[in-house]
């Protein structure tokens, strides 16, 4: 058969295929073969004023406030290969990013802009893994394959009262042939804060159908002194009752680390591999930063979770308290649950307001 482009590794880069490459920017709106940098009008019409049509008019937009904007609408089959956007770090948590596959009236991806890039703080940090990059100085970079089989559609909605100058972005897509046996991406956002007295936190609760969970960020702020993460992750699916058919054996377990990530002695050992990670560490700094906060991935690449009929994903939050007792934590735990399934999916959780999004 005819390669179609996707799945892409260096195993097949050298292969020849029909498959139609395309981007959509705030140079080329639509996408469309040969209207690339055609703007007369945009955000750098100033900076173009002596040179002209082409000449970088237009590398950016405006989020209008409190609304949502379409920035890419595309015609299917295909697939998103790869995403690219920098905006402010003060507004990651004030942009909402939405996917919708074929048409859907509910999104598939639901996430507050710098949590989409595990970037869930406000604060820039450099992420090195296989699916997500964030390089110096904030450029967000997504390489999930996103496929879809009629259309696909992107907004970013801004949640303040105020207009966001400065967003750039980029979607790179191919248009080819979807096989039937490709699944839907999916990602949604969920913060409890603080985490309830001896309850756990729910990444993902009520997915229905089949797929496979491929990944997970959390954004997760300490509210006790000593180790945060001796609880475990779980997985209930296809139809699993009190137990889980997968437990975890402690948060650094899932994480790829041990032994509280401590390394050298004393110190949080960061680190950001192609499929789990601990890039970033917010230390108190003795005056108004006063709680440790940490950004965590996990990749499921080589080790999908496959589920046939349903899913839910829970972690505890379990630090230690005296004479060798495990203490349920109170924290500020936000989690972006990544995941590819078949449609339609359930409709997901409301997102807080624009309050119960802050960075507090």
């Amino acid at each position: 058969m005819p390669f179609n482009g996707l799945n892409m590794s260096l195993g097949n880069l050298a292969r020849l295929s029909n498959a139609q490459t395309r981007s959509i920017s705030a140079e080329n709106f639509i996408g469309a073969k040969g209207q690339g940098g055609m703007a007369t009008e945009g955000e750098g019409s100033n900076a173009s004023r002596e040179l002209g049509q082409g000449w970088k008019v237009s590398p950016c937009i405006t989020l209008p406030p409190n609304e949502t904007t379409t920035v890419a609408e595309i015609d299917g089959p295909g697939a998103i290969q790869h995403i690219w956007i920098t905006v402010n770090p003060a507004v990651w948590r004030k942009i909402i990013i939405r996917f919708y596959w074929d048409g859907e009236e509910t999104p598939s991806v639901e996430t507050p802009l710098g949590d989409f890039f595990c970037n869930g703080w406000g604060v820039r940090c450099n992420i090195t893994s296989l699916p997500v990059a964030v390089n110096p100085a904030g450029g967000f970079n997504c390489y999930w394959e996103m496929p879809f089989r009629k259309s696909a559609r992107i907004t970013v909605e801004n949640l303040i009262d105020e207009e966001i100058r400065g967003f750039f972005y980029q979607f790179d897509y191919t248009l080819t042939d979807v096989p039937e046996d490709v699944g839907y991406f999916h990602a949604q956002w969920r913060r409890n804060n603080p985490l309830p007295y001896q309850t756990v936190h729910t990444l993902l609760d009520g997915v229905k159908g089949q797929g496979q969970y491929v990944g997970t960020y959390m954004a997760w702020g300490v509210n006790n002194n000593g180790w945060w993460g001796e609880g475990e992750i779980k997985f209930f699916m296809d139809g699993d009752g009190q137990y889980p058919t997968i437990c975890g054996t402690g948060t650094e377990d899932y994480f790829g680390g041990a032994w509280n990530f401590e390394h050298p002695k004393g110190q949080y050992g960061v680190f950001s591999s192609p499929f789990s990670g601990l890039p970033q560490v917010i230390a108190p700094d003795g005056l108004y930063q006063s709680q440790q906060r940490f950004g965590l991935y996990r990749w499921h690449i080589m080790d999908p979770i496959r589920f046939q009929e349903d899913l839910s994903v829970t972690i505890q939050a379990l630090g230690w308290r005296s004479e060798g007792r495990y203490l349920p934590l109170q924290d500020d735990i936000s989690s972006t649950a990544f995941w590819y399934q078949t449609e339609p999916h359930a409709p997901f959780p409301a997102l807080p307001d624009r309050n119960g999004l802050e960075v507090i």
